[in-house]
């Protein structure tokens, strides 16, 4: 067989013969049958040149590397890796020809992925290198190293904040963690990346340490050390540097003038410390900021009047006078001069006046003129004052009316009867012992109080609230559900279906099972999902007086959302649906649900994200740096989330492991076949997040498959060490039983279970009886992570459920332990300060919430957001006695505060 091709470059044509020729015995395995390309003679006595050989590389994750070889001439090419032949049909071949010299040319590509990596990892390091053959003989490339790349998550050594005074120098160490390659370093300040070419002030040193210079006050921030390669990029935890100034006095001023007017004073004068003024926590001047003087002041003297003179003899017009003078003493050094008149007149009545005498009758009416007119510019003062009066009480008795008739109506639009405060109160089962605190016990036989209503507000002043036995509001159309003593009288096929109809609960599942719904008013109420650990405490005055709301809680299903989880983050709890989102109130209601982190906040970096109306997740909490300003806050218990939220919504909780000492709490739950009438009998394992909301999922999947739980759930703590989860099962007596598993364990994907992406992981162990007649098995299985040393547990067949028969949605005060009118009372006596701490402060540290307690003070009333809280935190398991010995050991033992009659309630 022949094969030719003509060559444009000569005026000769170059035949290539297939034929077998011998092949080393070195070859990989396979190559002897493959045919070998013969050499034209014109190129027979050349060796094989390496245009392409083999490169240095790295595996990110578990994405493969191509190795690449290309030689001229060659007959074969082959890679060998770490001694070994690669198999033929491992290699990916080309034939070109050269088309300046006309050399064949042949080029050979292979696959290196991690795993083959990892079979010798920590015994040599994985090469790889290709051998060219010809027919003059054989050439090898240069070994390529393939290595996997990656970054540890914890630095060596963290940058650590520090406080120095202006112009000093500053050094914040950094050493990245362990990468290959070798990860490169930067620096950040308050998130912007430092240049030190453009700011010759910073100087990072080979061992990656930054250097300040000379510290400035613009250089106060936070900086953090970022070390990255191909795989990832890590931060250090931030280091506050702040640049202090130390303060320094100002120039005195003038003194002052004397402080006394009369005799001895003093005269001051100052400086301030503000030359500079001391910054970012540097140290106050030293010494006094103000100096005193003595100085004597010379006493002003005011003027006296002397005696009135005698009077004169009576003149030709029939008057007189005398006189004073300001001589006794005279005003001296600034004194006052004499108040008052120096002269005095007198019209004469002796014989002496012949005026008087000849006119005595027009001189009276003269006088009783003058009189008259004085008297009369006194009176038409009078009578405007009294005008005036009268003129402001008029106003002030409009303004009255106006006031009264206003708030009429609005008593008349809203709901005035105070008995609605303790309709449907029930005490819960709760019976107080040799307490003399919150004992009110009202009486619930008289009258059935009920109400009705939807989203919508009672805005309608023309419709009264009934307060008679009747119901509280008029019945809706098409059948609203009513509240009877706080309880909700279901019917949730029609519920749902009524609701969906409307587009504010687009959102609401149809899987009632897990969902809860009630209607609310200004009095609160709660709502929770049987086994789940969901629940939504409605404080009292959080929906505003005049508006009823129904208020759905549902659980959603993981699987239906596309929650975005980068890196090494991980869903800690369910995903939790309340609402309506549009509903308006007046102070944060408290949403509780599982998680499953293991509690340490210096493990994780914990995300609040909630589902914005265009179906996209935002973060809209950071834990640990909650601002009280915004619309949440968060308290973690050890295995318990409180979220406060002035708003409704999706809400889900995210963690991100900060290192490897993160650990998830799992639990780990066994079931088998309830009834077995063949050999085979099977173990289902489900290894879950160990929240109630999942496991109740899960024995409602095994109730439907007939299926029954084998001991109790055990609790596992999975860590973040991209380890996979093992789980195998030893000791079954041999004699009556054996496993049909080949492999010795069985392997779960350590990302199958950190991102929580799916419910449902489990593993099935099917076993063999030997005989119908076996019905016993005792065997233990053991479960551990790849890098651990695991953890054993024993099997027992004790079936166990849980069930919780508590209802779904309490409304009023039955939903609350403390009574209204008592925690009216508790709120006026704790709110306002008291010297000695006798207020809600002492409250919050008895009960243990002192961690909150900037958060408790930016509300107007922080004692109503403390007890809300306790009332999330204890409503099946809490004592009100306790309560009342901790409002007793703060001293408030007020018998008009606490106690409070029947008639009262």
């Amino acid at each position: 067989c022949c094969w030719s091709q003509s060559i444009t470059t000569g005026r000769y044509c170059i035949k290539f013969f297939l034929s077998k020729i011998p092949i080393s015995s070195s070859l990989p395995k396979g190559a002897e049958h493959a045919a070998t390309a013969t050499l034209p003679a014109a190129f027979s006595d050349l060796l094989p040149h390496f245009q392409v050989e083999p490169e240095d590389e790295y595996i990110v994750k578990n994405k493969p590397v191509t190795l690449t070889c290309r030689s001229t001439p060659a007959t074969q090419i082959y890679f060998k890796c770490n001694g070994e032949w690669v198999h033929q049909d491992d290699h990916l071949i080309e034939r070109t020809v050269d088309p300046a010299t006309a050399l064949p040319i042949m080029q050979v590509t292979i696959d290196i992925t991690r795993q083959q990596v990892e079979k010798i990892f920590g015994l040599d390091q994985y090469w790889c290198q290709c051998v060219a053959w010809s027919t003059t003989g054989t050439q090898k490339s240069q070994k390529a190293y393939i290595r996997i790349a990656y970054l540890r998550k914890n630095f060596e050594e963290e940058p650590q904040g520090k406080e120095v005074a202006l112009d000093q120098e500053v050094l914040l160490r950094c050493h990245p963690p362990e990468g290959v390659p070798q990860p490169e370093v930067e620096w950040q300040r308050n998130e912007d990346i430092l240049n030190p070419e453009s700011d010759p002030n910073f100087f990072v040193t080979a061992d990656h340490n930054l250097i300040i210079r000379k510290a400035r006050m613009a250089d106060t921030g936070n900086y953090t050390c970022v070390a990255k390669n191909i795989v990832a990029r890590r931060k250090s935890t931030s280091a506050a540097v702040l640049v202090y100034v130390n303060g320094g006095w100002s120039t005195w001023t003038t003194w002052s003038s004397c402080s006394a007017v009369c005799g001895r004073g003093w005269q001051k004068r100052s400086r301030s410390c503000t030359n500079p003024t001391p910054l970012n926590g540097g140290s106050s001047c030293e010494g006094q900021n103000i100096q005193k003087s003595v100085c004597v002041a010379t006493c002003p003297v005011d003027g006296g009047w002397s005696e009135w003179s005698k009077w004169s003899a009576c003149g030709a017009d029939c008057s007189m006078w005398r006189t004073r003078e300001c001589t006794q003493p005279s005003p001296g050094t600034g004194g006052k001069d004499c108040q008052g008149l120096d002269l005095q007149s007198l019209n004469c009545t002796s014989e002496q006046c012949p005026q008087m005498r000849s006119s005595g009758y027009g001189s009276r009416l003269t006088l009783l003129l003058s009189v008259a007119a004085v008297s009369g510019a006194e009176d038409v003062a009078l009578y405007v004052g009294v005008v005036a009066v009268a003129l402001c009480l008029t106003l002030l008795l409009i303004v009255v009316v106006l006031v009264y008739r206003r708030k009429k109506e609005g008593l008349d639009a809203d709901v005035a009867d105070s008995s609605i405060l303790t309709t449907g109160f029930q005490p819960m089962g709760i019976k107080p012992k040799n307490s003399h605190l919150l004992t009110i016990q009202p009486d619930l036989t008289t009258t059935t109080t009920s109400y009705q209503g939807t989203l919508r507000s009672r805005h309608d002043t023309t419709g009264k609230f009934s307060m008679t036995n009747g119901t509280l509001l008029d019945p809706l159309p098409n059948g609203s559900h009513t509240l009877h003593n706080g309880k909700l009288n279901p019917d949730p096929p029609e519920f749902v279906s009524r609701l969906s109809t409307q587009s504010y609960f687009k959102t609401l599942p149809r899987d009632v099972a897990n969902a809860s719904y009630g209607t609310f008013n200004f009095l609160g109420g709660r709502l929770t999902i049987p086994n789940t650990g969901i629940s939504l405490l409605i404080p009292p005055e959080a929906i505003p007086r005049g508006k009823i709301y129904e208020i759905y809680l549902t659980v959603q299903r993981k699987e239906d959302l596309r929650l975005p989880l980068a890196g090494c983050q991980t869903l800690l709890g369910p995903v939790v649906s309340c609402g309506p989102p549009g509903v308006v109130l007046s102070r944060p209601v408290i949403l509780s649900m599982d998680h499953c982190s293991d509690g340490c906040l210096d493990n994780w970096a914990l995300r609040l994200k909630k589902q914005n109306y265009e179906g996209v997740w935002e973060d809209v909490l950071l834990m640990g740096e909650e601002l009280v300003s915004e619309p949440y806050y968060c308290q973690l218990e050890a295995e318990t989330c409180r979220l406060f939220s002035e708003q409704l919504g999706t809400f889900a909780l995210v963690g991100e492991s900060l290192h490897m000492g993160a650990a998830k709490r799992l639990r780990l739950v066994l079931f088998s076949d309830a009834y077995c009438s063949t050999l085979e009998y099977n173990i289902r394992v489900y290894c879950m997040d160990d929240t109630q909301e999942v496991f109740k999922e899960v024995m409602q999947m095994e109730r439907q498959l007939g299926g029954r739980l084998i001991d109790e759930p055990h609790i596992l703590l999975f860590k973040d060490s991209y380890h996979n989860l093992r789980l195998s099962i030893h000791d079954m007596p041999q004699a009556h039983w054996r496993s049909k598993l080949l492999a010795g364990y069985q392997e779960i994907p350590f990302y199958h279970i950190w991102n929580g992406s799916q419910r449902y992981l489990h593993c099935t162990f099917t076993l063999e009886r030997l005989s119908l007649s076996t019905c016993e098995l005792t065997c233990q299985l053991c479960v551990w992570q790849v890098e651990g040393e695991g953890q054993s547990f024993s099997l027992d067949f004790n079936i166990f459920m849980l069930m919780d028969s508590s209802a779904s949605a309490l409304a009023g005060p039955s939903a609350f332990q403390i009574p209204y009118l008592i925690r009216q009372k508790i709120c006026s006596s704790l709110d306002a300060p008291c010297p000695n701490g006798a207020d809600w402060r002492m409250l919050a540290q008895r009960l243990k919430l002192e961690r909150h307690m900037s958060f408790f003070a930016s509300k107007a009333s922080p004692t109503s957001v403390i007890l809300d809280l306790w009332e999330a935190q204890h409503f099946h398991s809490g004592n009100i006695n306790q309560l009342a010995a901790v409002m007793a050991d703060i001293g408030k033992q007020e018998a008009m505060i606490f106690l409070v009659s029947d008639g009262e309630c």
